[in-house]
């Protein structure tokens, strides 16, 4: 890497933008080197160079030309790799927390869903079997309150105030237990 002259520092610094140029393309490649070694990936290594040197631009006027501007730069760069690198693993445990999380909460779903499943059948048979012949009927069976009143010689109206009262039963049983 050859010196690059004070003089076209302080130029790109005071906004030069053939200076900075310059400064753009003698300090690229060993960013890039640099960025590389930290990051593992070339594409997001260009990315991070490519940003660094846009702040640079940015907040030129902040810059201290009598310090090294090598050191400046390669801090800088270091700093926002770090940033980035910290976000990356934070965005992935993140995604790894929300992953058990729903790995947890389908495993409580389904063993919620058995404990009720189970809780449901005790209570189907805990029924008379008037009603439980009437709620299966009607459930399992999909006949509508005309169908199960003529296939029982019961009313319609009984038939529709048995499942009323199994259903508010089994509500009951199952929501009281769980």
């Amino acid at each position: 890497m050859s010196c690059l002259t004070e003089t076209i520092i302080h130029q790109a610094i005071q906004g030069d933008k053939a200076a900075f140029a310059k400064v753009y393309q003698h300090y690229r490649t060993p960013a890039l080197k640099f960025s590389i070694s930290l990051l593992k990936d070339k594409e997001e290594a260009e990315n991070m160079v490519h940003d660094v040197f846009i702040k640079i631009w940015e907040k030129r006027a902040l810059i201290n030309p009598e310090l090294n501007f090598s050191s400046y730069l390669f801090t800088c760069l270091r700093n926002m790799i770090f940033d980035y690198l910290k976000q990356v693993e934070k965005s992935q445990l993140l995604r790894q927390r929300y992953m058990e999380r729903m790995d947890r909460t389908t495993e409580e779903d389904q063993e919620d869903l058995e404990t009720r499943c189970i809780l449901l059948h005790k209570a189907i048979n805990a029924l008379s079997e008037k009603r439980k012949l009437i709620l299966l009927l009607n459930i399992e069976g999909g006949k509508s309150y005309q169908e199960i009143a003529e296939s029982l010689r019961i009313s319609k109206n009984t038939v529709k105030n048995q499942l009323v009262k199994a259903k508010q039963l089994l509500r009951e049983r199952v929501d009281l237990a769980s």
